[in-house]
């Protein structure tokens, strides 16, 4: 059920087989899966097809295109596993870039590891630290809450000089993995954590839990181990109960900079910020920005747009062969050099993760998401 769709059309009902080029041959097909009906999928999506593009104005691989068949997994697990096994069963997709999420990810993973014919799977932004097991054909490019809550709780103690801190958690795999990093983190350097509260997305409000912090003599900072949505929702709530703290979180709330509510300050841990150094970056920025009405591209995107490179690398060396495919990546940074991408440098160990890829905290400012500065 494939058929040809333009890059303005965000909601995916089904599957989509988006390609731009004229490479001789049938195309090469390539999974992309993620929340795209969704704001956060929109940088991922975008990214993966700007490199399908520029793969495909220069001679393809060996003279066929890519193709990406984008499947919408509504941040879902059981969509997850449904799109899933129509990529699986499809013999014509060699890999897939996905899932966005680390709920979606954990769940798809044994689809793609457990048949017969298994199906690489590579995360531009699952962090959950279970990811590592998820099995031989599952792999991320972006470090996992170990690195992200570590860098959150050492910044918060050596450059706020922080004492307490208050935690509102989402409760599933991605806030659950933040959490209880930071914690652990943050105690273990000297921090008190005073607080630990669950929420989920359907909660009529966050008054309470802001309202019992204030009571209890506020904190000096507050981590939302959440999304971006949750964020958008928590943030204004902050002045009505006039709780005044810093606010930290993970890289689900990446967007909340452009998400039309005040988000000042905010601090933010990621793998990738835009204003990263290097020509490399440069160059993917603007084009990035040229494409697409000078939107700029976040975590999400640099990372598929990456996977996209680095699997071109791996079809030109090995050809759209599944083992062959996830046995070449596996390699990258042992049996072949490191990759060198837009994120920086990717280098898989044994469990498929990417254990020297920096973690780094943005600052929102003037609802933009740049690098913070030293206080």
């Amino acid at each position: 059920m494939f058929a040809t769709a333009s890059l303005s059309r965000w909601i995916v009902p089904a599957l989509t087989a988006l390609s731009v080029g004229c490479g001789s041959g049938d195309p090469i097909l390539i999974g992309l899966a993620g929340p795209f009906s969704q704001a956060r999928g929109a940088s991922m999506r975008l990214a993966a097809q700007l490199a399908v593009d520029e793969i495909n104005r220069t001679g393809g691989i060996d003279g066929r295109d890519l193709t990406l068949v984008v499947g919408d997994d509504s941040a879902s697990a059981d969509a997850a596993v449904r799109l899933a096994q129509q990529f699986q069963a499809d013999s014509r997709i060699v890999a897939v870039i996905g899932h966005l999420t680390s709920g979606t990810t954990l769940a798809a993973a044994p689809i793609y590891n457990g048949s017969d014919d298994p199906l690489l799977e590579i995360s531009p932004s699952a962090s959950n630290p279970a990811v590592s097991d998820a099995g031989p054909y599952t792999f991320r490019v972006c470090p996992s809450d170990l690195r992200h809550g570590d860098a959150l709780a050492t910044w918060a103690r050596s450059r706020l000089r922080a004492q307490t801190a208050a935690i509102l958690y989402q409760d599933d795999e991605y806030g659950r993995g933040v959490r209880g990093t930071f914690a652990s983190s943050f105690t273990s350097q000297g921090g008190t954590v005073i607080s630990e509260d669950p929420f989920v997305l359907g909660l009529p409000g966050f008054e309470p839990f802001l309202q019992r912090i204030r009571a209890d003599g506020g904190a000096d900072l507050l981590l939302v181990a959440g999304t971006e949505a949750a964020a958008e929702r928590m943030l204004p709530t902050l002045d009505s109960v006039g709780l005044r703290t810093t606010v930290m979180g993970g890289d689900g709330l990446a967007g909340i900079q452009s998400s039309g509510v005040e988000a000042d300050g905010v601090l933010i841990s990621t793998a990738y910020l835009a204003d990263r150094p290097g020509d490399r970056n440069a160059v993917f920025v603007a084009a990035y920005r040229a494409a697409y009405d000078n939107q700029v591209p976040d975590h999400r995107g640099a990372g598929a747009y990456d996977i996209v490179q680095l699997l071109a690398q791996a079809l030109r060396a090995v050809g759209p062969d599944r083992q062959r495919l996830r046995d070449y990546v596996a390699g990258i940074g042992t049996s072949t050099p490191p990759f060198e991408g837009v994120t920086g440098r990717i280098a898989f160990d044994g469990n498929g993760d990417v254990p020297d890829k920096e973690v780094v905290i943005g600052q929102v400012v003037g609802r933009t998401l740049v690098t913070a500065r030293n206080r």
